[in-house]
């Protein structure tokens, strides 16, 4: 059905809560002639979260002002940043993100006939795109390139090239796509001007760009599908939806660093129908309700601590409770459940004298990728002895008696520190260690090295000629566990290794790193609880 809307109100529409547009003018000369073509994509990796409410809002105005919109499945982008996810799961991880999407589309009430999605795989390994990547990579420089993925590509040391491709890969995706726009968030901003600046040297036409703002997540700072604490899954519970609530970064005044109140204004305004208004329910002995038209009235009352940040969170509880519940009525379903086991399979707990996998619902041979059997029964030197956390480098100092090492303070969350001596002083400067992230083993007897003594260590790859500690996956938190793949300890006490065992070098010696620069033991993932891999740059290494 054709749009009744002015160009100038559907204008309004396409750039509400927007933090920035790019190309003002060419977007009014399009809606004067036709309806926007316009694509927003996303990296199939870690499970979507109610951040993606988002920008799904905005996509829900792209469709009610008319637009063509086309939602890119970046699989391809996906394995490239990082190797977040393995191809064995990347098909899965898709239909869930279709799935999902579809169902929060619904949730706001859109229409979705004028909606495609389109996988990144189905064009990006033709003929003519890989001849434009050759033809991008001719004139692109690598300072630009770098530059231009430095808010979403994961930064390391040594990066790896494809990290560097995928800036000019996101840029060729305008022209294969045919649309008029690209949508994203304000972190995409370099991306976006680096399309700008590269696709016309193909000749091909500089695109719009619109950008969202970046909300903070409920423990405040960014939402992260690897923090629990900092989103609310779109599957959860409305009991566990009350639980997270309870516990978000609420502070009386503060509308800045606020993710309620920033939720608020990116998706439940937008969704209310006319004469709908935010509600907050109190009691008459505390004021009765509260009844907001406008969001810059619930954040003017806010700003003047008139409302109680209990009765915030109260409020926004039910709206997201409003949203999530069709969402978790579709995906009660016998295909949903196993599609969800699927593309995010958690990680196999493992008992004494039992396999690992090989029955319905055992993932570890999913997320172990190609080819990879589930871990083999558990036993004396097997890696759920050991407790791995990702730490952080608080202080690095030199060894006071040993010129080649180095004592690290590192912080392994829940308010406690290590001393750990370590070699890797020979390897980078002491403030290329300072607040590095790094993969602690923390159940180690302390012993004295060279007359300080050391609580634990940090992991690294050791090649012929450097070595390199290891890379926590992004968006992990100090704390965290970081388990072997189908090795499981995290819901018991692990007790301190015995040196006379030992227990230590007979695990280490199966520990390594991969041809793709995985951390292993034997051929099972150092991983995240939620399937983030450890990795280095150093590949077909010992780790030590």
């Amino acid at each position: 059905m054709a749009s009744t809307l002015t160009p100038e109100e559907k204008e309004h529409l396409i750039t509400r809560n927007l933090q920035e547009v790019l190309g003002q003018d060419n977007l009014r000369a399009v809606l004067k002639e036709r309806d926007l073509k316009i694509y927003w994509g996303t990296a199939t990796t870690g499970k979507p979260h109610i951040a993606y409410f988002v920008p799904m809002s905005k996509v829900a105005d792209f469709l009610k002002a008319g637009c063509e919109v086309t939602i890119l499945f970046a699989d391809l982008h996906a394995y490239l940043d990082n190797m977040k996810a393995p191809w064995s799961l990347l098909k899965e991880r898709t239909k869930y993100y279709e799935a999902v999407i579809k169902a929060m589309l619904t949730s706001l009430g859109v229409p979705l006939d004028k909606l495609k999605f389109v996988c990144g795989t189905d064009y990006q390994l033709s003929k003519e795109y890989t001849l434009d990547v050759y033809r991008l990579s001719s004139v692109v420089t690598q300072h630009d390139a770098k530059k231009a993925g430095a808010e979403v590509v994961k930064q390391v040391e040594h990066p790896l090239m494809s990290g560097i491709l995928y800036p000019g890969l996101q840029a060729l995706d305008e022209e294969y796509l045919k649309v008029d726009a690209q949508f994203g968030g304000v972190d995409q901003r370099k991306i976006f001007t680096f399309a700008e600046k590269y696709l016309p040297q193909l000749g091909y036409a500089k695109r719009i760009h619109l950008m969202n703002p970046m909300i903070p997540g409920l423990a405040g700072g960014k939402m992260s599908s690897s923090e629990e604490d900092s989103k609310i899954d779109l599957l959860d519970s409305a009991a566990k939806v009350k639980s997270k609530i309870k516990k978000a970064f609420c502070e009386p005044g503060n509308i800045e660093d606020n993710g309620l109140l920033k939720f608020v204004k990116h998706v439940v305004y937008p969704m209310f129908k006319e004469g709908e208004a935010f509600t907050v329910h109190r009691k008459p002995d505390f004021g009765g309700d509260l009844v907001f038209a406008e969001y810059e009235q619930l954040e003017a009352c806010f700003a003047a601590q008139e409302l109680h940040p209990g009765d915030l969170k109260a409020a926004v509880e039910v709206y997201i409770n409003r949203l999530l519940e069709p969402i978790r009525k579709s995906f009660d379903t016998d295909y949903y459940r196993e599609l969800t086991e699927r593309a995010y399979p958690a990680p196999v707990k493992v008992q004494a004298g039992k396999q690992a996998g090989g029955g319905k619902g055992q993932p570890a041979a999913a997320a172990a990728g190609a080819g990879t059997n589930a871990a083999a029964a558990v036993g004396e030197n097997t890696p759920d002895k050991l407790e791995l956390k990702v730490g952080q480098i608080m202080d690095a100092v030199k060894h006071p008696d040993a010129d080649s090492l180095c004592v690290l303070t590192v912080d392994i969350g829940g308010g406690e520190r290590k001393a750990i001596v370590s070699n890797l002083m020979a390897h980078y400067t002491l403030e290329q260690l300072r607040d590095r992230f790094v993969v602690v083993l923390t159940n180690m007897k302390a012993s004295k090295i060279r007359g300080v003594e050391s609580e634990g260590l940090v992991l690294y790859a050791a090649g012929a000629e450097k070595c390199e500690a290891l890379a926590v996956p992004e968006g992990s938190k100090v704390g965290e566990r970081i388990i072997v793949e189908g090795f499981d300890n995290t819901g018991n006490p692990v007790p301190a290794l015995n040196p006379k065992k030992k227990v230590w070098d007979k695990i280490q010696a199966e520990l390594h790193t991969g041809t793709d620069g995985q951390a292993l033991w034997k051929e099972f993932s150092l991983m995240t609880l939620y399937g983030d891999r450890v990795t280095s740059t150093l590949a077909g290494c010992s780790i030590k």
